[in-house]
């Protein structure tokens, strides 16, 4: 069942870029480096080979922030998903020119400045605004370390993760 989620998964994704005029494989290999630094969240990972694109296509389909990608990301996994049970539902990640192996590296710093902060002051640290696939990245990234407790606070698209020092009792 899985390849057969794979290939529908990135044929999905070759027909959205071919609607955009980009011709360019879809692979399903996870890059090396996330194979050994990222946790296993399950799913797939299809990468948008980048090979031989201009640095004008790359630069669309990443998008200001990486917000072309996590559009992309999210429709696949809703459209794919779409009227399926929990159970029968697949996770895809797309990754690009490895910004999510980047970005993932960054979010890995950010979150331990904040831990490191929070432990030196015993004051919560409130991050800056990300997303909300982020931010649950930096709760994931966060959850073995017991002494600390995350929660986010506010609304979009001023919704903020804070770290702070666990109390015993369930964040809000």
């Amino acid at each position: 069942m899985s390849e057969s989620n794979i290939q529908q998964g990135q044929e999905w994704l070759s027909s959205l870029l071919g609607h955009l005029g980009i011709e360019t494989p879809v692979t399903s290999d996870k890059p090396e480096i996330a194979q050994t630094k990222f946790k296993d969240f399950g799913g797939f990972w299809l990468t948008i080979d980048d090979s031989g694109l201009s640095p004008e296509q790359i630069d669309l389909l990443i998008g200001s922030n990486g917000r072309m990608l996590d559009a992309i990301q999210y429709l696949i996994n809703s459209t794919l998903n779409l009227g399926k049970d929990k159970e029968e539902r697949t996770a895809f990640t797309i990754e690009m020119a490895d910004f999510r192996v980047n970005r993932y590296e960054e979010l890995t710093q950010l979150a331990d400045q904040a831990a490191q902060s929070v432990r030196e002051t015993g004051q919560e640290y409130v991050m800056p605004p990300i997303n909300s696939a982020e931010r649950r990245l930096v709760h994931t990234i966060l959850f073995d370390e017991t002494d600390l407790e995350t929660c986010s606070r506010g609304q979009e698209p001023d919704r903020r993760l804070v770290v702070a020092l666990a109390t015993g009792e369930e964040p809000e």
